[in-house]
C-alpha cells in the first residue's frame, strides 16, 4: 500500500511540475529552435470591430469614444455594436453614435454572445472582424500593430495583449494579474512555436473568409483557434497591440467568470476532441493538451497529492513536511478570502487566493460540464471602471 501510495504522491507531483513549469519551459525550448515567424509587411484593407454587448450602459459610450479615437481611416472602418437583446438604455446610447458610424445590430431575445457575434459577422463589410468586449479600452494605433501580421497568408487570428489594471488593488485583482503575466508569457512562446489555442476575446482580429459560425454554447475566442487551425491557418499573438481592461475585485465574480469559461472550454475540447491527436494537429495538440487538459486537470492532482502525503506522513518526516506545506498554503488562502469577506485586503495572501480560486473553478466547471450544464448566455460582472485608468 505504501508503495501505491508514493507512487501516486509522485505521479501528481509530475504532473503539477509539468502543468505550470516543464510545459512552459518546453514550448520556450520548441520556440527557440523551431521558431515560425510572421512575415509582416503592409496590409491594405477594410475593418469591421464588433462589440458584443449585453446591458452595457455604464460602459458603451466610453468604449465607442474609445473605438471612435482608433487612427484607421474612416472610409475603411465598420464599427458594429451587437446587442444582444439588452434590456437597459445600452441600445439607446449606441444610436446617439449612428452619424458618427457606428452602426447598431440588435439580437432580438437573448441568445448569447456566441450567437450574436454569428449573426453580427454575417452583415457586417470588413474583409478583417476585430473582436471586442464593452469594457476594453484600446490604443490609438492597435490596428496599425494588428494589421501588418495578415500579409503572412498562413495567419488567420491575430490576438492582442490584454493588460489588467486594478485600481482597488484587491487580492482577487493582484492574483489575476500574476496569473496573466504568466499566460503571457506562455502566450508569446506558442505562438513562435506554432499557434495561439486561443484568444482574449476582449481583442482578436480574425480574416471574415476564414470565421465559421460557432455552436451557441462555444467558448467563441477559445474555439477560433481551433477552427482556423484546421484550415491550415496560425492564430498570432501581437504584443505591441495593447487594451486595458478592469480585473474583478471580487473572488465570486471572478469564481463565476471562470466556472462558466472553464466549462464552455471543456464543451469545446470534447467537441473537438480530434484537435487534441498530435498525429492530426501535430504540435497543435500537444499546446492542447499541456495548456488546457493539464492545466484544467490541476485540482484532480492537487488532491491526489494532499491525500496521499497525509497517508504517508504517518512514516516518513519528508511526507510530513510536505503535508504541513500543503496545509498552511490552504489555510493562508482561506485566510485571505474570510479577510476579502470582513471587507479587508492582505496582498502578500493574493497569490495562494487566486491558486486555490482558479483550481476550485476548474473542479467545478468540469463538474457542470459533466452535468451537461452549458453556458450560451452572459451577464455582465466586472465592477465600472475608474476613468482613470486608461492606455497610455
Amino acid at each position: 500500500m505504501t508503495g501505491i501510495l508514493q507512487i501516486i504522491f509522485w505521479l501528481s507531483t509530475a504532473a503539477i511540475f509539468y502543468t505550470f513549469i516543464g510545459y512552459p519551459i518546453f514550448v520556450y525550448l520548441v520556440s527557440l529552435v523551431f521558431p515560425r515567424r510572421i512575415k509582416k509587411s503592409d496590409f491594405d484593407s477594410s475593418v469591421t470591430i464588433l462589440i458584443t454587448a449585453y446591458n452595457e450602459d455604464k460602459d458603451i459610450r466610453e468604449k465607442l469614444e474609445n473605438t471612435l479615437a482608433i487612427d484607421f481611416p474612416h472610409e475603411k472602418l465598420e464599427i458594429i455594436v451587437a446587442s444582444d437583446g439588452s434590456t437597459d438604455k445600452t441600445d439607446e446610447i449606441v444610436r446617439e453614435f449612428e452619424d458618427r458610424g457606428v452602426r447598431l445590430y440588435r439580437q432580438e431575445g437573448r441568445a448569447g454572445k456566441t450567437v450574436t457575434q454569428n449573426n453580427a459577422v454575417a452583415i457586417s463589410k470588413g474583409d478583417i472582424i476585430l473582436f471586442s468586449d464593452a469594457t476594453a479600452m484600446y490604443q490609438p494605433d492597435v490596428l496599425q500593430k494588428i494589421l501588418p501580421n495578415f500579409a503572412d497568408e498562413s495567419v488567420g487570428c491575430v490576438a492582442g495583449k490584454l493588460i489588467y489594471v486594478d485600481s482597488s488593488r484587491s487580492g482577487v485583482g493582484k492574483g489575476a494579474k500574476s496569473y496573466w503575466n504568466y499566460e503571457t508569457f506562455i502566450k508569446e512562446n506558442e505562438s513562435r512555436a506554432c499557434s495561439l489555442i486561443g484568444a482574449s476575446g476582449c481583442l482578436y482580429a480574425v480574416r471574415r473568409s476564414a470565421y465559421k459560425p460557432m455552436y451557441a454554447e462555444a467558448c467563441s475566442d477559445f474555439l477560433i483557434a481551433s477552427i482556423l487551425y484546421e484550415q491550415d491557418l496560425r492564430t498570432v499573438y501581437e504584443p505591441e497591440a495593447i487594451c486595458v481592461e478592469q480585473t474583478n475585485r471580487r473572488t465570486d465574480k471572478e469564481m463565476t467568470m471562470r466556472v462558466r469559461v472553464i466549462s464552455q472550454t471543456f464543451t469545446d475540447l470534447w467537441r473537438y476532441r480530434k484537435m487534441m491527436n498530435p498525429f492530426r494537429s501535430g504540435f497543435f495538440a500537444v499546446e492542447l493538451v499541456s495548456h488546457k487538459l493539464f492545466r484544467y486537470s490541476v485540482p484532480i492532482f492537487l488532491i491526489l497529492l494532499y491525500f496521499s502525503s497525509f497517508a504517508l506522513a504517518f512514516r516518513s518526516e519528508f511526507f510530513e513536511f510536505v503535508l504541513l506545506v500543503q496545509t498552511i498554503f490552504y489555510i493562508l488562502a482561506l485566510v485571505a478570502w474570510l479577510l476579502e469577506r470582513l471587507g479587508k485586503s492582505f496582498r502578500l495572501l493574493a497569490i495562494p487566493l487566486y491558486f486555490v480560486l482558479t483550481n476550485a473553478a476548474s473542479l467545478i466547471g468540469f463538474y457542470k460540464f459533466l452535468r451537461g450544464e452549458r453556458y450560451a448566455k452572459w451577464e455582465p460582472i466586472r465592477d465600472p471602471k475608474d476613468n482613470a485608468e486608461q492606455p497610455t
